[in-house]
């Protein structure tokens, strides 16, 4: 009797231990799904969180202030600035970052309870607008604004948009190592892309050096004329007793014409735009300070249109040219069509030069040395941008200076390069990056 009653204790302990684990387990399960619930709720369902979970902090001034609401316009997400922490411990492994386009936050990895972000927000310069954009087949960060043009462009300053004759055109300034390009044998560096989606660039020779003669074609130099002792010398192509002639072509258009004939014609030429123009602004002034029309014919002192917008106290360089000067090839040209009709048409290879007011939108200013813009080669070269005809007879063209600026005193018969500038046209198909090292490739006339 004693041993079966031990028995049945013993089988009633056991009983109990059982009962005890069972609940102990489920009770375990049930405060476990609890806690994974409760963490994937503060994980996910930002509403339901504690406010300050996501911070948003915008410049005033040299300052930082908190903000109601992220700032959709106005500002620029400060990636570098922003952080997450957890307590008082910054998480160094969470990449953080917040689109303005689509107003939507990147967490990651977001795998830690706890965790509260702070977004920076940086003012953005007034009157200027950064966005990523495809113009003419080339990606580029375009810098919507006006720079100060009496002030030279040491740095990478990137694009800016100013209206040409075709829209508005997004122009490289400053010292920008991305806009080399390579093309029929040679590599160019990008000078802008026009209002029309065309591709404006400048000839660096068959190398990436950016100093030297090499930068000229032929390595040598040339007259912009053979003869200075009349106004209409100053034009890339000229007519006696007409102030925007064009019955005979300058010297350097010969040259440049010879020199696309021989490289880039036959094989090249098929995705050169000759619709787009080259302005050789010859609008006339017998004023200094202002332009009233006068001028220009014979041996009256004339001052043309780039010498008073590029160097009078306040620089104003532009892409807008008068039709007349305005240097483009004939619409019943089978290699280069111009459908639009629009220039002077006159040309009959899509081949020009510089003009002085695209230095000055580059980073150059008149009579100031600059060695750190992508214009710069140690040589002097043309423009094809008529400066002054003065009472000695002189007749003067805007050329780069060997220090990088564009200067006044380029007699016209005196020697310098030439650096030929072409249009790619709009529908061609770009490779790289544009870095020297990649530079962008047209594909299929690399």
């Amino acid at each position: 009797m004693k041993y079966e009653a031990s028995k049945r204790k013993n089988i009633l302990v056991v009983l109990i231990v059982v009962i005890l684990v069972l609940c102990i387990g489920l009770f375990m399960k049930n405060r476990m799904n609890i806690l994974n619930n409760s963490f994937v709720n503060e994980e996910s369902i930002v509403e339901e969180l504690d406010e300050n979970l996501i911070g948003a902090y915008i410049q005033q001034g040299e300052e930082y202030v908190k903000a109601d609401t992220i700032p959709t316009s106005g500002y620029e997400f400060n990636e570098e600035k922003s952080y997450c922490k957890i307590g008082d411990i910054i998480q160094g492994d969470i990449t953080l970052f917040y689109d303005m386009d689509t107003q939507t936050i990147t967490v990651s990895p977001i795998t830690k309870k706890g965790l509260k972000c702070y977004l920076y927000f940086d003012e953005k310069a007034s009157g200027s607008e950064t966005i990523l954009a495809q113009e003419g087949g080339v990606d580029v960060i375009l810098a919507k604004g006006t720079p100060n043009f009496n002030n030279i462009a040491t740095a990478d300053e990137g694009m800016y948009a100013a209206e040409d004759d075709y829209g508005t055109s997004f122009y490289f300034r400053g010292a920008v190592q991305d806009n080399w390009l390579q093309f029929g044998g040679f590599y160019w560096r990008i000078i802008r892309i026009n209002g029309n989606g065309t591709i404006r660039i400048i000839y660096n020779g068959t190398s990436t050096s950016q100093t030297g003669i090499e930068t000229q074609i032929n390595e040598t130099r040339y007259t912009f004329n053979n003869t200075d002792d009349n106004n209409m010398y100053v034009g890339y192509m000229y007519q006696s007793g007409q102030v925007h002639g064009l019955q005979t072509s300058s010297n350097s258009k010969i040259q440049l014409d010879n020199w696309y004939s021989n490289n880039l014609h036959t094989n090249y030429g098929l995705y050169v735009d000759g619709s787009t123009g080259f302005c050789g602004d010859r609008t006339p002034s017998t004023e200094l300070n202002s332009s009233n029309g006068s001028g220009g014919t014979g041996i009256t002192t004339t001052y043309y249109g780039g010498l008073i917008r590029l160097t009078r106290s306040v620089k104003s360089p532009i892409l807008q040219c008068n039709n007349n000067d305005l240097y483009t090839t004939s619409d019943s040209n089978d290699a280069y069509p111009n459908p639009s009709g629009n220039g002077n048409q006159a040309l009959v290879y899509p081949i020009g030069l510089i003009t002085a007011d695209e230095v000055a939108m580059a980073g150059g200013v008149y009579t100031v040395n600059n060695n750190n813009y992508y214009l710069y080669t140690g040589q002097p070269y043309w423009t094809m941008s008529p400066y002054h005809f003065n009472r000695y007879n002189d007749t003067l063209i805007f050329g780069v200076n060997s220090n990088g600026f564009p200067v006044n005193f380029h007699i016209i018969t005196a020697k310098s390069g030439l650096r030929p500038v072409i249009n790619l046209r709009s529908d061609v198909q770009i490779t790289g990056s544009g870095t020297v090292s990649d530079p962008f490739k047209v594909i299929g006339a690399s």
